[in-house]
C-alpha cells in the first residue's frame, strides 16, 4: 500500500502494513523487524508536514489502538491508547466532564502523533500537548514494553515527552486534565500597526491570543479567549447559521475557490486577501474549550513554524513582512501568530524560554520553496527553533545548537533503539544515524 501524509509532501510504499489490536502485538511485530534487520514506522493521520512518519519497510496503523483506558479523578489524569484521535479524546473527556488545559487549533491527530511532534495551542499555563503528559507507554527498538512516569522511567518520560517516534512505538499516553470549563472567545480585525503595538498587552490581558496576519494587506485578525468560572452548561455557543456560515462555508468553502482563483491568477491574491480579512467579521461567544480551541480545516496546505523568543517576535514579523514586500512572492494564505510560555520539555521549541510562534503557508499545491527558504532565514537570524511537524530544512548539527538536551535525547536513543529499528530518511537528517 502507498501511504501519503495529508498536505500530499511526502509519501512512501512499504513492504508489509498490520494493524496491531493490542500492545502484544505491537511488541511481536518490533521484534520480528529487529530480527529481520528491516524498520518500522507507525503512523497517525500524516498532520505532519514533513516525512518524519514516513514508513521505509514495516508499517503499523493505529486503527485500532483507541478510546480512554484508564481514569484517575484523584490524581486528574487520563490515559488514552495511542491512536485516538484528538476530536475523540476531546469528545470523551467532555463525557466525562473533563479537559486537557490546551491544545492546537487542528483535532484530527491521534494522540501519539500529536505529542511526538510537539503540537501546540497559544497562551494558558502550558501550551502544547507534551508538556500535559504524565506519563506514557511504548515498545523500545528491542521489542521492550517500558512505561515511564514521575516514579517510574523518569528519564524517559522527560525526554520522551517529544519523541519524534525516534524512542519507540507509543501504545498509551497519560495527560494531565482538569474539569471542564468553557472560554469566551472574541474575534475581530485589527489594524496591522494597532495590532503588533499592542501585541504584548493583548498577550497579558487575555488567556490565550491568536493572531492573523492577511499579507499584502494592513488588516490582521485576532482571536482572544478567556477562562470562565462558570457552569459548561452556561455555554453561549454560535448559532448554528452563524458557525456554518463563518467556519464552513466562509472559512472552507469560499477560501477554497480564492485559493483557487489566486493559483490560476497570482496578481488577484492582495485582492483576495482584502476580501478574505474583511468578510471575516467581529464575532463573540462562549463554548466548552475544545471547542473554541479547533476549527475545521478542509483547505490543504503547506506550513512552515519557527519558534522565536518572546520578545523578538514582533520583530521578526515585521521582517517578515518586509521581505514579503520586497519580494515577487504571492501569499494567499494568513501568517499565524501565537505567543507561549516556557515550557520544560527538552526538544520543545518552547523549551526554557518565552516564544512566539511564526507560522507561513501555502496552497498544498503551490512551490513553497522560495516564500519559506526567504522566511526560514529571519527566523533563524531571530534564535528560531522550528516545530517538528512542520517543514524546515535543518539537520543534526543546526539542531544541536538550538536544542541544550539534545545530546541527552540522543543518548537516550542510543539506549533505546541500538539498531534503528523506527529510523526514516528525515530522523536520520535530524539526528544523525
Amino acid at each position: 500500500m502507498e501511504w501519503r501524509n495529508w498536505s500530499g509532501l511526502a509519501s512512501a510504499t512499504p513492504r508489509e502494513a498490520y494493524a496491531p489490536r493490542t500492545t502484544d502485538d505491537v511488541r511481536t511485530a518490533v521484534t520480528a523487524v529487529r530480527a529481520a534487520g528491516s524498520t518500522v514506522k507507525m503512523v497517525g493521520t500524516g498532520h505532519s508536514f514533513t516525512a518524519i512518519a514516513a514508513p521505509e519497510d514495516v508499517l503499523l496503523l493505529p486503527t485500532a489502538l483507541t478510546g480512554i483506558v484508564g481514569v484517575d479523578r484523584e490524581a486528574m489524569t487520563v490515559t488514552a491508547r495511542a491512536g485516538t484521535p484528538l476530536h475523540v479524546l476531546n469528545d470523551e473527556l467532555a463525557r466525562l466532564g473533563l479537559s486537557l488545559h490546551n491544545m492546537g487549533d487542528i483535532a484530527e491527530q491521534t494522540v501519539a502523533g500529536a505529542v511526538s511532534t510537539g503540537t501546540h495551542g497559544s497562551g494558558g499555563r502550558v501550551a502544547s500537548l507534551s508538556a500535559q503528559l504524565r506519563g506514557l507507554e511504548l515498545v523500545t527498538g528491542t521489542g521492550e514494553l517500558l512505561r515511564a512516569s514521575a516514579t517510574e522511567n523518569a528519564d524517559v518520560l522527560e525526554l520522551g515527552r517529544i519523541g519524534l517516534g525516534a524512542l519507540g512505538v507509543l501504545t498509551t499516553v497519560t495527560f494531565a486534565v482538569e474539569p471542564a470549563f468553557l472560554l469566551r472567545a472574541h474575534e475581530r480585525p485589527l489594524g496591522w500597526e494597532e495590532c503588533l503595538a499592542g501585541f504584548e498587552e493583548l498577550a497579558a490581558a487575555h488567556d490565550h491570543v491568536d493572531a492573523y496576519w492577511f499579507p499584502h494587506t494592513d488588516l490582521m485578525q485576532v482571536k482572544t479567549n478567556d477562562r470562565l468560572a462558570v457552569p459548561v452548561e452556561q455555554a453561549e455557543p454560535l448559532p448554528r447559521w452563524r458557525a456554518w456560515l463563518d467556519d464552513d462555508f466562509l472559512a472552507n468553502t469560499l477560501f477554497a475557490g480564492l485559493v483557487r482563483t489566486g493559483r490560476a491568477a497570482p496578481r488577484t491574491i492582495a485582492p483576495i486577501n482584502r476580501f478574505a480579512a474583511r468578510a471575516l467579521s467581529e464575532r463573540s461567544y462562549i463554548d466548552v474549550s475544545h471547542r473554541v480551541f479547533t476549527t475545521p480545516r478542509r483547505v490543504r496546505f503547506r506550513e512552515m513554524e519557527y519558534a522565536v523568543p518572546r520578545e523578538a517576535g514582533m520583530a521578526a514579523l515585521r521582517e517578515v513582512r518586509r521581505a514579503v514586500e520586497a519580494s515577487d512572492w504571492r501569499i494567499g494564505f494568513p501568517v499565524e501568530i501565537r505567543v507561549v510560555p516556557a515550557d520544560d520539555v527538552p526538544l520543545s521549541p518552547a523549551y526554557g524560554r518565552d516564544s512566539v510562534y511564526l507560522a507561513v503557508h501555502t496552497p498544498a499545491r503551490t512551490d513553497h520553496l522560495p516564500y519559506f527558504t526567504g522566511v526560514e532565514q529571519i527566523l533563524r537570524d531571530h534564535g528560531g527553533r522550528p516545530h517538528w511537524g512542520k517543514l524546515h530544512t535543518l539537520g543534526r548539527e543546526d539542531l544541536a545548537l538550538l536544542h541544550p538536551r539534545y545530546a541527552d535525547f540522543l543518548a537516550l536513543r542510543d539506549r533505546l533503539d541500538p539498531d534503528r529499528v523506527f529510523a526514516n530518511g528525515h530522523l536520520r537528517r535530524v539526528l544523525g544515524e
